[in-house]
């Protein structure tokens, strides 16, 4: 994975960490929505970087 596309997800994966952080003062339904988008984004990070390695790995 490019470094750039790392820091992307890092970035968006922090944001939406204090998204869920600052919601849970207003709302905790928004909260729950932050937490669960927090948890898909860091999970599409893994399987982005798990397609690359794989693409990778069979055209070498």
């Amino acid at each position: 994975m490019s470094k750039s596309l790392s820091l992307f997800f890092a970035v968006v994966s922090v944001l939406l960490m204090c998204a869920t952080a600052i919601s849970m003062s207003f709302n905790a339904w928004l909260a729950v929505l932050f937490g669960i988008l927090t948890l898909f984004m860091i999970g599409g990070g893994f399987i982005v970087k798990a397609r690359l390695r794989r693409r990778n790995e069979n055209k070498g």
